[in-house]
């Protein structure tokens, strides 16, 4: 296994290239918190190419001799660790090539050939593309560049775990994220090797929990079911043998998180604390907000990267909206004549509902004759707030079904 002296030197070769990322606080969220704990953001997702991955991709391609520079590097991703390779070797002069899934988001493609890496889309998912990419790599003399199961990525990842105790020394507890578990593993390292009373808990989706289950088990436990999460950064089926060890050394405990559970943290930091984090960078505080881990004092959560659609982003906080009871989606029925909409609007208005979409549907087959159908989408305060517009509508005659 590396030691802290590994870390600390991977740290003095990132230093220069990578920013040092700044910790946050905010009082709203901390207050959903059990008591005693002070919450501390550290927002990677302001790191260069938006996530962690930049720091394990440069020093390792650091490592790189004169020789494999010049036959250059490959790496199979659908986000981050394509991003952060494609960087690193454009800082470094060297030729990557990166595969994605043929499903890869037309953004992430883009940002990554805009690091100056050639992309191939290659299979429909993460597996297929790793095995075009393995080939390749076979039959061009390139050289691999994982994204977890390697010795330079992990000491490169550890250097967050440097940053973080600069930055907090009284810090008891760190929630750091988990996939294959490359930045657990460095991270846990610098900490643990540096202060061992710190607590360190890793995080898992509920639909890839490998490390969590193989934690609890003492063992690296197998995974043969696909993984199912809105979490892609974390949506690894199993952690290495290689990261395992570290994950079980050093961590006090593994615990998983809902998705549901992981598109609120996402809302809250959006609202509250004004920042846009993917969902694995809002895993840990899930963890927090559950009542999922132990935490104690001071508490550092890592939002390890910021990279996410802007339409799926939109998708998931309308969904948490809806399922949060901050929407009211409903459908009912007024009259077929001019007038009839404006009156049902009304009431809404009167309740202090803010109508976000309207759908008029005249020609519905489930609407009697002289009727029209209505679809409302509205913003509401709370549960109570969406019950009294119910209410309102169904006492002046309204036949009212919502979709929750």
């Amino acid at each position: 296994m590396l030691h802290l002296s590994d870390i600390e030197k991977a740290a003095a070769v990132v230093r220069p290239v990578i920013h040092h990322t700044p910790v946050m606080t905010c009082h709203t969220i901390e207050e959903r918190l059990a008591d005693g704990v002070a919450l501390r953001l550290k927002a990677e997702n302001f790191q260069r190419t938006g996530a962690f991955k930049i720091r394990g991709a440069y020093y390792r391609l650091s490592q790189l001799t004169d020789a494999e520079k010049r036959c250059g590097v490959a790496a199979v991703s659908a986000g981050n660790h394509a991003q952060g390779v494609a960087l690193a070797a454009q800082l470094l002069g060297v030729q990557a090539t990166i595969f994605m899934p043929e499903t890869a988001s037309i953004a992430k493609i883009k940002a990554t050939e805009g690091y100056g890496a050639e992309v191939v889309l290659a299979g429909k998912n993460f597996d297929e593309s790793a095995i075009a990419c393995h080939r390749y790599v076979a039959e061009n003399d390139a050289v691999y560049i994982s994204p977890y199961d390697d010795d330079g990525v992990i000491a490169g990842q550890g250097t967050l775990g440097l940053e973080l105790l600069d930055d907090l020394p009284n810090v008891e507890t760190v929630m750091v994220p988990i996939g294959g578990g490359g930045l657990f593993a460095g991270v846990a390292l610098a900490i643990k090797e540096s202060r061992p009373n710190v607590r360190i808990i890793g995080v898992q989706a509920e639909g890839a929990d490998t490390a969590a289950r193989s934690f609890h088990a003492g063992h690296l436990l197998p995974r043969e079911e696909p993984v199912s999460t809105i979490c892609d950064g974390i949506a690894v089926k199993s952690p290495a043998a290689r990261t395992f060890d570290y994950i079980r050394k050093y961590a006090d405990d593994v615990v998983t998180v809902s998705d549901f559970a992981v598109a609120e943290a996402m809302l809250l930091l959006a609202e509250r604390a004004k920042l846009v984090v993917e969902p694995s960078g809002a895993a840990g505080l899930a963890a927090l907000l559950a009542g999922k881990a132990d935490a104690r004092g001071e508490t550092a959560v890592i939002l390890c990267g910021g990279n996410i659609d802007a339409l799926r982003l939109a998708d998931i906080a309308q969904r948490e909206m809806l399922r949060a009871d901050r929407y009211l989606h409903l459908f009912t029925a007024c009259d077929d004549r001019p007038g009839s909409l404006a009156r049902l609007l009304e009431i809404v208005a009167v309740e202090r509902g803010n109508v976000i979409t309207v759908s008029h549907n005249r020609l519905s087959p489930h609407i009697s004759l002289g009727k029209t159908r209505i679809e409302l989408l509205i913003e509401v305060r709370d549960r109570a707030h969406r019950e009294r517009i119910l209410t309102a509508l169904r006492g002046d005659g309204y036949p009212v079904e919502t979709l929750l």
